[in-house]
């Protein structure tokens, strides 16, 4: 009795061992394909229960099995949020997550993680989704790929193909993290001082403005189109600058900005451009959302700390 309790604790270590191992690339996979880190973060933990649970002698790859898990739940997840998300008030954008530390978030490289490409990613089916970010950002193969999905490989890379194809329609050659910072920075700056021309100037013609407040008072309930709209958007409220304090802060492997009014964080904002300019910029007022940035930069700071 003894030796068998002994045993079955030292599977259970085993089993915690692999998954705080996986556990990265587990949430990276959910909150790409979900679009939130709270909504990933349920999943993996469910995972997590479901791994416990499980005979893990039979399992041949760990890693198959968690991350077949995960992506099944994070679609099935995203079908149910797909409806949610209709009666959102306003423009919804996805939560962002503090990468300065870790910028590609659990992925062998850096893809599908900013802000406007995840929110483009939204538009797709969850499998569609799911079968890009297993491919791109993970580099699964494509009969791996379809063995998580229940597909075939050709329809796989049918799915794939079909999905870069629409997003690349979307990204329009995005600029590098450098230019990107460049430009978020001139457009704070020339927004702080009210400078419409200048803003007019980081611009491009068919700029968009997307604030996510899901009805908050203050927050653009459709999204505002056009320069020269968008730079008056962003310098409409004289009080609204002169009464925030600015920090600088990355999240989703871009620069951004938080936003603190009366010591509290009340504002993230980030753009999206290309060499024609910015254009896109999106404000995230919604409360959760800042409240899930906060978490995920604090839990980047206690990994940062466990390094030393």
């Amino acid at each position: 009795m003894y030796a068998e309790t002994i045993r079955v604790e030292g599977d259970l270590h085993e089993a915690v061992t692999v998954f705080v191992k996986l556990r990265p690339r587990l949430f990276g996979i959910a909150y790409r394909v979900l679009g939130s880190a709270v909504e990933a973060e349920d999943v993996v933990q469910e995972v997590w229960l479901r791994w416990q649970h499980t005979d893990r002698t039979v399992v041949v790859s760990p890693t198959a099995f968690l991350s077949s898990a995960t992506t099944r739940l994070a679609i099935n997840v995203a079908q149910s949020a797909r409806v949610r998300r209709e009666t959102y008030i306003g423009p919804w954008l996805p939560e962002p997550i503090d990468t300065s530390i870790d910028p590609q978030a659990g992925a062998e490289r850096a893809e599908a993680l900013e802000l406007a490409l995840l929110l483009v990613l939204e538009k797709l089916p969850p499998t569609e989704r799911a079968a890009y970010v297993l491919r791109e950002a993970f580099d699964y193969s494509y009969p791996e790929i379809a063995q998580i999905l229940g597909l075939s490989p050709v329809n796989v890379r049918k799915i794939v193909s079909r999905a870069r194809k629409h997003l690349s329609e979307d990204q329009r050659d995005s600029v590098d993290a450098a230019e990107h910072r460049r430009l978020l920075d001139a457009f704070v700056t020339a927004a702080r001082h009210g400078d419409v021309a200048s803003l007019e100037a980081l611009l491009a013609p068919d700029a968009v403005s997307l604030s996510d407040g899901n009805g908050m008072r203050g927050a653009a309930r459709v999204p505002v189109i056009g320069r020269a709209r968008v730079a008056n958007l962003s310098t409409a409220h004289p009080r609204f600058w002169p009464t925030v304090e600015v920090e600088r802060v990355e999240a989703n492997g871009r620069g951004g900005v938080l936003l603190y009014r009366d010591g509290r964080a009340s504002t993230f904002m980030t753009v999206a451009a290309t060499h024609r300019g910015i254009h896109q910029v999106m404000w995230v007022f919604s409360p959760g959302k800042i409240a899930a940035l906060l978490r995920s930069r604090a839990q980047t700071r206690e990994a940062a700390l466990s390094s030393y």
